[in-house]
């Protein structure tokens, strides 16, 4: 399995990281589903009707990344983030970026584009867009992906 076999999938949760050695990353996720079965969802004393919620597939093993070595990382609170038009990528919620802000950041404050020759492209983005969280990966390494037993 690689990279851009998980470009299509849409709903996907996050669940935690470690660095196995120094500046290598591993990364858990799991895919999601919407459920068949509608609920009512409770805001406040507001009731809203009909909603459908996304959970976790059982059946699914649990997706885990493995950067070899990393340029930087980032995740942030999904609640807090909003849409850009700025950014060009491919994929859904696993994302390849060819311009994004969070790019730009790491070209203008790290000199990681120096020492890849100065040459853009050979760093990527990964992007990782969660139920709950944004994940943002730059490496010049493709990760290594496995499946593993759920957590």
């Amino acid at each position: 399995m690689d990279y851009f076999s998980l470009m299509c999938l849409k709903d996907i949760e996050f669940y935690g990281l470690t660095e196995p050695y120094t500046n290598s990353l591993r990364m858990y996720f799991d895919r999601c589903k919407v459920s068949d079965t509608p609920e009512d969802f409770v805001i406040v004393d507001k009731i809203i009707t009909d909603c459908y919620p996304i959970n976790i597939d059982a059946h699914l093993p649990t997706l885990q990344l493995d950067f070899e070595s990393y340029i930087a990382y980032s995740i942030t609170n999904e609640s807090f983030t909003s849409w850009d038009d700025y950014e060009v990528f491919e994929g859904n919620a696993f994302r390849i970026y060819t311009k994004s802000r969070y790019l730009d950041f790491i070209k203008e404050h790290t000199f990681a584009h120096q020492v890849c020759g100065d040459v853009y492209p050979t760093l990527t983005h990964y992007g990782i867009v969660c139920l709950n969280h944004i994940v943002n990966i730059v490496s010049t390494c493709t990760p290594v992906i496995v499946e593993t037993n759920k957590r």
